[in-house]
């Protein structure tokens, strides 16, 4: 019986093996990364009838599965409508004129390369062969709140892109980018890697966020920008090698957008690459328009109430967002308004009152205690 066991255990175990080799060789996985794929499993294999395999196939089968699924070949389609960009960007985003109109001019440059493409796929510049499609790296930078990263968001809706966000807030380690070398026990790409295998698609739009805040060691800082710098240079992302795959990957057809509150800690050679585009602050005018037609609505549905239940006078919006004069830009003004509406919906399920409508007389009752009108 004890021989029966075994004997159905390897069985097992040549099924698994063989069932790996199968999906590598019917993948579209490049030819070098498959020769390479067939030794290790061919490796697997002889040990496996030496009765000692499972650190080796499971090591082995985690290779393969991430080789797998990157997305080789798989690219979406651009969207290069300038109107539905517009559109889109206005959907969410108040404001921001010269925003919007930098990164429409730079959207006009990709519909240009994307017409001219049609006629011709690449064009000789100066003896090297330039891809047409390959979009701008861009870098927002501005204070807290003011849209960066939700207005990269909406870029990659109008284009009809994957949008994959990495935060590299207090990076700790360079592998957490390039990846860690197969021989290390818990070895596993870098999180670019793991982004397009998340968006399954070799041309997602790519946030890296808050690049300024990488590290506070400066050594570390030094490498970890010489790694975007791999990552974000045309010159060099077209074969970016992550040491756990070990093979090159592009990273050119990846639309990056970083994003920043201050460029001081950014490296200068970094920042050579970087297309900049500044957020301002808003005003108190624009954030009351903002409130009024953005966060009045989201907040209403949020907290089940209906547009009857809860109103706000327009004497009442300037007390409401003078307070938050200080906040470059509305994230403040958010979380009070959720407050005070979470005050009123108390009132209206304990009876206390059907309906509240906020005036200059009662509004400092709904503001937080810590904040609101003095005096």
């Amino acid at each position: 019986m004890a021989d029966l066991s075994q004997l159905e255990a390897q069985s097992q175990t040549y099924s698994d093996i063989t069932e790996l080799l199968e999906k590598l060789e019917n993948s579209k996985v490049p030819t070098e990364l498959k020769d390479e794929g067939r030794k290790m499993i061919v490796r697997v294999f002889r040990m496996a009838k030496k009765g000692s395999y499972s650190t080796e196939f499971e090591s082995t089968a985690r290779y393969v599965d991430w080789v797998l699924h990157i997305p080789w070949e798989t690219m979406s389609s651009d969207s290069l409508d300038l109107a539905k960009i517009r559109d889109e960007l206005d959907k969410y985003h108040y404001g921001l004129g010269k925003v919007k109109e930098r990164i429409l001019a730079y959207m006009a440059v990709m519909k240009l390369k994307e017409d001219h493409k049609q006629q011709s796929q690449s064009t000789e510049v100066r003896g090297m062969t330039t891809t047409y499609l390959r979009p701008p790296v861009l870098c927002f930078v501005g204070l807290q709140g003011l849209g960066k990263t939700t207005i990269a968001k909406s870029i990659a809706n109008a284009l009809g892109r994957k949008y994959v966000r990495i935060s590299l807030a207090a990076f700790g380690s360079i592998a957490q980018l390039r990846g860690s070398a197969r021989s290390n026990p818990d070895a596993e790409p870098g999180l670019i890697i793991q982004a397009i295998r998340q968006a399954g698609t070799l041309n997602p739009v790519i946030v890296l966020d808050e690049i300024d805040k990488a590290s506070g060691i400066e050594s570390l800082r030094n490498d970890i920008m010489a790694a975007l710098l791999e990552i974000l240079d045309p010159a060099q992302n077209e074969s970016f090698v992550d040491r756990y795959i070990n093979y090159p990957v592009d990273l050119s057809k990846c639309f990056f957008i970083t994003t920043a509150n201050t460029l001081g800690t950014i490296s200068a050679a970094l920042l050579d690459r970087l297309e900049i585009i500044r957020f301002t602050s808003y005003s108190d005018d624009e954030k009351i328009t903002i409130a009024k037609s953005y966060v009045m609505p989201r907040v209403i549905a949020e907290t089940g109430m209906n547009e009857q239940q809860l109103r706000i006078s327009d004497e009442a919006w300037p007390l409401i967002v003078r307070p938050m004069g200080y906040d470059a830009g509305i994230r403040q003004l958010e979380r009070t308004m959720n407050n005070l509406a979470r005050k009123v919906a108390y009132q209206i399920i304990t009876g206390e009152v059907p309906s509240v409508v906020i005036t200059p007389e009662n509004v400092k009752r709904y503001l937080p205690e810590d904040l609101g009108v003095l005096g």
